[in-house]
């Protein structure tokens, strides 16, 4: 792997899809290659299984199945779209990935962690991120961000008012970034958008030493 693979996480609207947005576009304005992707999705299949897993309201998904959608939907993303790109010199951004089933399915849901991390190592080998910025804020910020859309955005599996479920995702995350320092940088989301992108850029920076 010649390239850089970052990856972003966090609970819902906490804001990872925008600032993984912005890090690909001031990445790319300064000479760099970056390919920005997506879990569920990054390839046609995958897409496709993510319409099922996000949207399809009338299909009932448990835990554990959910949890094999997603990773068969993440060793064909993996295989086709990020593995390459990184072979090639490039940074890969990923709007999400395997934590995403850990702090959902696992500590979220209740599906067997040790079980999800098995299920991991076959649908992606040792592929890991150099660098995973967890964007975290208190579930009363994602309870309110997701009211504020309820009416306008498309019906969404994880979007929702059960606040437990919320609390057992964000516990599970900072489980997680605690058991890995090394690679998670847990950043306040809570914040404006700008200075959360500003850590942000400065994290990426010195890992790929470029200037300030």
């Amino acid at each position: 792997m010649s390239g850089t693979f970052l990856s972003f996480e966090g609970g819902e609207a906490a804001g990872k899809s925008v600032q993984a947005a912005r890090l690909a576009e001031s990445l790319d304005g300064r000479g760099r290659e970056v390919v920005l992707t997506r879990e569920p999705g990054g390839t046609p299949f995958a897409e496709r299984i993510r319409d099922v897993l996000l949207h399809a309201r009338e299909v009932d998904l448990a835990p554990e199945a959910q949890a094999l959608l997603f990773s068969a939907a993440r060793a064909q993303h993996t295989r086709d779209v990020i593995r390459p790109a990184l072979a090639e010199g490039k940074i890969v951004i990923a709007d999400r990935y395997f934590d995403s089933t850990l702090a959902y399915q696992g500590y979220g849901l209740g599906a067997d962690l040790d079980g999800l991390r098995a299920m991991t190592r076959f649908a992606v080998g040792a592929l890991v991120p150099q660098r995973t910025f967890l964007i975290d804020v208190p579930v009363a910020v994602t309870l309110s961000r997701l009211g504020a859309r309820s009416g306008t955005a498309r019906w969404d599996r994880f979007h929702g008012d059960d606040r437990a479920f919320y609390e057992r995702v964000r516990e599970g995350y900072l489980r997680l970034a605690a058991a890995e320092p090394g690679r998670f940088v847990v950043v306040d989301g809570d914040r404006l958008e700008e200075a959360v992108a500003a850590d942000i850029r400065r994290q990426v920076d010195q890992l790929l030493g470029l200037p300030a």
